[in-house]
């Protein structure tokens, strides 16, 4: 099993391309290679090919580091599932991982939603879901400040506060505010329920 995250960034035509979409391929990159692991197209969506066990925390990131750019979004449909036809471009390999996240990615613009997952067990999707459901509430409003420290966190949970606010060039005080909006340790205890969810498959 593989997994597929195809993703569309939301308010794209109202942002620079160029401030965004560099970090974007940076992210991507600094996993694994393109084309064939991951694909910028259309301007505006990309596709990615990663372990099963490791989506949630690579949607997580992709999630907030777009959520940095003030105005910009992202929705993110994760298919599970096979890989039959492997090419030199992941947008013309195929399987049900492919297909899983291409359709979902559309059912998803149609419902307004920004995060969601399909497997081929409909009983891991409602449950997972149901959960997605939930923390988007929580996703979809994060502010850029409150983004920026959970995408540091993402890549390196053993920051401190006193070198986050080095990184991010601010004080330990408001490293702390944003750590408390951030809700950081529910995001590591959502990140192990969807593993546990995902062994089920």
């Amino acid at each position: 099993m593989i997994a597929i995250i195809t993703g569309d960034i939301i308010n794209s035509q109202k942002s620079d391309t160029e401030i965004w979409l560099p970090k974007l391929k940076e992210l991507m990159a600094s996993w694994s290679s393109t084309p064939e692991n991951w694909e910028v197209y259309r301007g505006d969506e990309f596709q990615l090919k990663c372990s099963v066990d490791g989506v949630f925390h690579k949607a997580l990131l992709l999630k907030s580091l777009i959520k940095t750019f003030e105005n910009l979004d992202v929705r993110l449909a994760i298919g599970i599932g096979n890989e039959v036809f492997r090419s030199e471009k992941i947008t013309e390999s195929n399987g049900s991982a492919y297909v899983n996240s291409g359709r979902l990615l559309t059912d998803i613009k149609l419902n307004g939603r920004t995060l969601a997952i399909q497997t081929e067990n409909e009983k891991v999707n409602r449950d997972l879901n149901i959960l997605f459901k939930w923390a988007s509430i929580d996703f979809d409003n994060w502010t850029a400040a409150t983004a920026e420290i959970i995408h540091q966190l993402l890549r390196n949970s053993e920051l401190t506060q006193e070198e986050l606010a080095k990184e991010l060039n601010i004080t330990q005080s408001s490293v702390s505010q944003r750590f408390k909006r951030a809700n950081f340790d529910l995001l590591q205890e959502t990140n192990q329920f969807f593993k546990k969810k995902i062994a089920e498959l």
